[in-house]
């Protein structure tokens, strides 16, 4: 299941680099729900041929206009329609060398969705979020500026990178409104180089393979909270925060595999960061 995951990603990736040279800067638009070139001849790679409604009405994407770090940009999906249940949100920066950035699926217990989470962005981009509900795919997104992230170098030495590898690091915050089920705050950090296979080891200036986190799961006690399959456009050292309604277990249990084989899992006590 895992390689079949990841050739879908690396299939998407290998049409972007074949088209890569069309994209000239000029070419840009601003707003991601004008058709661009790119996202035009990706499209039906990404998600066949279903129609996509206008999303600006059920979720919103909020990223930087001009990003401070290009291999370490915020992206935040915020629902905005409550009474919509999105079941899965695909994240795609149009003009990456792998645009699919990550595949996320929501229990019913992260609604109304809010998300955030950090990506590469290689060059001048839309980036776009399709979510899908009951009424099928709706998509939104904004233009961001920056240039570099999928090739930047990774900010510790391998040898060190991988001896942390796996590492997670939970920050829980208390619900900040009490309705029926209270509503809590989550962040996880995981510990992974998630190489793109674009950087180049500073010593040798040898490519390093890719190597990246392709499948997480989080629970909360039994529940399964969410789901994210990724690619080489997820930062380095994934983090993820998330707000979700808390079902009163005592920790989230953290399931994450990479591209190498690795299985890392770890639970998570929710009272205290850990």
């Amino acid at each position: 299941m895992a390689g079949k995951r990841t050739g879908k990603f690396l299939a998407v990736a290998a049409l972007a680099a074949s088209l890569a040279f069309t994209a000239q800067a000029g070419d840009q638009v601003e707003n991601p729900l004008t058709e661009s070139e790119m996202w035009d001849m990706l499209r039906e790679d990404v998600v066949g041929t279903a129609p996509i409604h206008d999303g600006s009405a059920l979720l919103t994407l909020d990223a930087p206009y001009r990003a401070h770090d290009a291999a370490t940009v915020p992206i935040l999906l915020k629902q905005t329609d409550t009474s919509a249940r999105i079941r899965k949100a695909t994240v795609v920066i149009d003009e990456n060398p792998a645009p699919v950035a990550a595949e996320l699926g929501f229990s019913d217990a992260m609604a109304p969705i809010d998300f955030e989470l950090r990506v590469r962005v290689n060059q001048y981009s839309n980036v776009r979020v399709i979510a899908e509900t009951e009424d099928g795919l709706h998509m939104t997104g904004r233009f961001v500026k920056a240039s570099g992230g999928c090739s930047a170098p990774a900010s510790r030495d391998p040898e060190v990178a991988l001896a942390a590898m796996g590492k997670m690091k939970l920050k829980s915050f208390l619900p900040a409104t009490q309705i029926s089920t209270p509503r809590r705050e989550a962040q996880i950090m995981v510990r992974h180089p998630n190489y793109s296979g674009l950087q180049r080891d500073q010593v040798t200036q040898l490519f390093i393979p890719a190597h990246f986190i392709d499948h997480m799961e989080v629970w909360q006690g039994d529940e399964l909270l969410f789901t994210m399959d990724g690619g080489i456009s997820i930062s380095e050292n994934p983090v993820f925060r998330f707000s979700y309604n808390d079902n009163g277990s005592t920790d989230l249990r953290v399931m994450a595999t990479d591209t190498e084989g690795n299985r890392f899992e770890r639970v998570l006590p929710k009272g205290a960061d850990s």
